[in-house]
C-alpha cells in the first residue's frame, strides 16, 4: 500500500539484520575514527592543507581530507574527513556556503546607498575568479541566496552572506566597491556554514581535538572524542536520500547500480539527475549516486535501474553477498 511518512515515500517494508553493519552512532571508537568527520574551527594563519596535516598528527591516522578550501587568513567551518571518510568530503564541495564578512570601503558613503547596492548583488551574479585562485579564470555565474547587513560603522560593513559553492567573497567585496565608485576590499572573513556543517555545538578547535584524543588514550574516556569526531553520515545530511534493503547493500559496495527492487523508501523531493545519498536501514552511508527518475517514478517502478552509483563509501563484505 502506498504511504507517505513525513518527507519519504514508502516503496516496501523490510527489517535489518543486527548481525551485519552498525548504527553510525554505535560504532566502536576505532571504527568511529576511521569513518569520522570533524566540524573543525579553522584558525587564521595556516592553510587548509596544513590544518589537515595537524589533525592527522593529533589523531595518529593515515589520511585526512577537507571539504572546501579556506584561504590562510579565513577562519571558521572546515569539515575534515578521517581515513575512510576522506572521500565523503567531496560531496561537500558543491554544497552551499555561508560567511560573515567585514568589508572595508575606501571612502565613507551614505548607508542607504550601501544597502541598495548589496540588495542588487543578490540572486545570480557574474564573477571571474581572482588571479591567485586554483581554478581557470573564466567568467561564471554564481547564486547569492541572501545578504544580511549586520552593522555599518563608517567605512566598515559587516554582513552575512549565503551563497553557492565557488563564490569568491574577496571578489564580491571588490565588485561592490566598483559599483559604489569608491573601491572596497575584504578585511576579514569567517565561514559559518558548509553544507550541513554549521557554527553550532559540534564545532571543534584543534585544542579540543588534542585534549579529547589524550583523554581517550590516557584515561580510556572516549566521550569527548565522540563529541569532536562525528559519523561520516553527517556529511550527507544536505542530500536527498534513498534507503535500501540489506540484500542490496553488498552489490552496491561492488559498484553495481541501484535497481528498483532494492529500494525501500526515498525522499519525495528527488528529481531526475540529482545526487542522492544511499543508506542502509541502520542509517549507514553506502554510496552516492545520480537519480535516473523523479521520486514518483521511482516509487511506482517495479523493475529497472533507478540510480547510477557514482561513489561507494562502504567496504564490500560489510553485509553478506546476496547477488549473482
Amino acid at each position: 500500500m502506498e504511504q507517505v511518512k513525513e518527507n519519504f515515500l514508502i516503496k516496501a517494508e523490510s527489517e535489518t539484520n543486527p548481525e551485519f553493519g552498525c548504527y553510525p552512532d554505535s560504532r566502536p571508537i576505532e571504527e568511529h575514527l576511521r569513518k569520522g568527520i570533524i566540524n573543525l574551527d579553522k584558525p587564521s594563519g595556516p592553510t587548509s592543507h596544513e590544518v589537515d596535516s595537524w589533525v592527522r598528527r593529533i589523531l595518529n591516522c593515515e589520511k585526512t581530507g577537507h571539504g572546501g578550501t579556506l584561504d590562510p587568513r579565513v577562519t571558521g567551518v572546515l569539515p575534515i574527513g578521517i581515513d575512510h571518510a576522506t572521500r565523503v568530503t567531496q560531496l561537500l564541495l558543491v554544497a552551499g556556503k555561508e560567511y560573515v564578512c567585514l568589508m572595508r570601503l575606501h571612502q565613507e558613503v551614505d548607508e542607504e546607498k550601501v544597502r541598495n547596492i548589496l540588495q542588487e548583488f543578490q540572486g545570480k551574479i557574474f564573477q571571474t575568479p581572482p588571479l591567485k585562485s586554483a581554478v581557470k579564470r573564466e567568467l561564471r555565474v554564481r547564486n547569492i541566496y541572501n545578504v544580511n547587513i549586520l552593522e555599518i560603522d563608517g567605512k566598515d560593513v559587516l554582513f552575512r552572506i549565503e551563497c553557492e559553492a565557488g563564490t569568491y567573497i574577496r571578489k564580491y567585496c571588490h565588485d561592490i566597491g566598483e559599483a559604489l565608485g569608491i573601491g572596497a576590499h575584504m578585511a576579514e572573513l569567517r565561514r559559518t556554514k558548509a553544507g550541513p556543517f554549521k557554527e553550532d555545538e559540534t564545532l571543534t578547535t584543534l585544542h579540543d581535538l588534542t585534549d579529547a584524543y589524550h583523554e581517550w588514550k590516557e584515561e580510556g574516556d572516549e566521550s569527548l572524542l565522540r563529541k569532536c569526531v562525528l559519523p561520516m553520515e553527517r556529511a550527507v545530511e544536505h542530500l536527498l536520500k534513498i534507503t535500501i534493503r540489506d540484500s542490496a547493500v553488498d552489490a552496491l559496495c561492488h559498484g553495481a547500480d541501484l535497481a528498483s527492487g532494492g529500494i525501500l523508501r526515498l525522499d519525495k523531493n528527488i528529481k531526475k539527475g540529482e545526487t542522492v545519498a544511499i543508506l542502509t536501514l541502520k542509517g549507514e552511508l553506502v554510496a552516492s549516486g545520480e537519480a535516473l527518475e523523479n521520486a514518483d517514478e521511482i516509487h511506482k517502478s517495479s523493475k529497472g535501474i533507478m540510480v547510477t552509483t557514482k561513489k561507494v563509501f562502504m567496504e564490500p563484505g560489510t553485509y553478506p553477498k546476496m547477488w549473482k
